[in-house]
């Protein structure tokens, strides 16, 4: 089989998320899929690397498929492009090894949130970033983004239902910056679970505003409770920006 990797940019503001849906094909995986079934004439599959929520963006979604035909990259990204929406744009396709799996494989994988925190809202930004008001305190905040550093079981923090699969993910680092008037917070790890980077901001910016404190979040993990964490972040204002493999 030739196994084919594409890699993907979107505005994810109008979809439910990358995740093809049993009863909506109003999803990143669904557009993409639907347009190489029919170049190909055949139903095609594939597999993305990160499923992420209804209304997040990606800067760098990895995905691949699998076909036994050989076919030219080139052609398959200008033939995506020309029938895909303006909001999703495949920037390279590449024939990889047999092996390769988008989800299996991945190292580790970064998030990128974006606040916009000002006295007035920024109507430009509105639907890539969160407005929050209140004046963060990134001295509270950079402290305690190193409760989340390290293997921890991450149940308080996502809203994944499942109780056979583990919960523990290592988050490798947490860094945050003030970058043209928003308030940029990257989280590097080995996974993320449904929801766990909106809560852990959500949570970030509830101690930056003096809701919570940093003391807290060691009682968060320690109960595993969603409702001790603080407000999900909203989603637009996340972007899968980076993939390692």
């Amino acid at each position: 089989m030739n196994n084919y990797r594409l890699q993907i940019q979107y505005d994810g503001g109008k979809y439910k998320g990358w995740q093809r849906l049993g009863d909506n094909d109003n999803t990143i995986q669904a557009k993409i899929e639907h347009i190489l079934s029919e170049m190909l004439a055949r139903k095609i599959e594939i597999i993305g690397a990160s499923r992420t929520d209804a209304g997040v963006h990606a800067l760098a979604q990895i995905a691949n498929f699998k076909v036994a035909e050989k076919l030219d990259p080139d052609k398959v990204k200008t033939y995506l492009n020309k029938y895909l929406s303006m909001d999703i744009c495949v920037n390279g396709v590449d024939e990889v090894s047999e092996n390769f799996h988008s989800r299996f494989n991945v190292k580790n994988k970064t998030y990128l949130y974006k606040i916009w925190n000002k006295e007035c809202s920024n109507p430009f930004a509105r639907k890539y970033s969160m407005y929050v008001k209140e004046k963060l305190d990134l001295e509270k905040i950079i402290l305690a983004t190193k409760y989340f550093i390290g293997e921890h079981d991450f149940t308080a923090f996502t809203n994944a239902k499942s109780k056979t699969k583990s919960k523990v993910r290592t988050i490798e680092s947490i860094s945050v910056n003030e970058v043209d008037g928003f308030i940029e917070i990257r989280l590097r790890g080995d996974g993320f679970l449904h929801n766990m980077a909106r809560r852990i901001v959500g949570t970030l910016i509830e101690i930056g505003i003096g809701r919570k404190k940093v003391e807290d979040i060691s009682k968060i993990f320690e109960s595993g409770k969603r409702d001790q964490t603080g407000d999900m972040a909203d989603a637009c204002g996340l972007y899968l920006e980076k993939i390692r493999y």
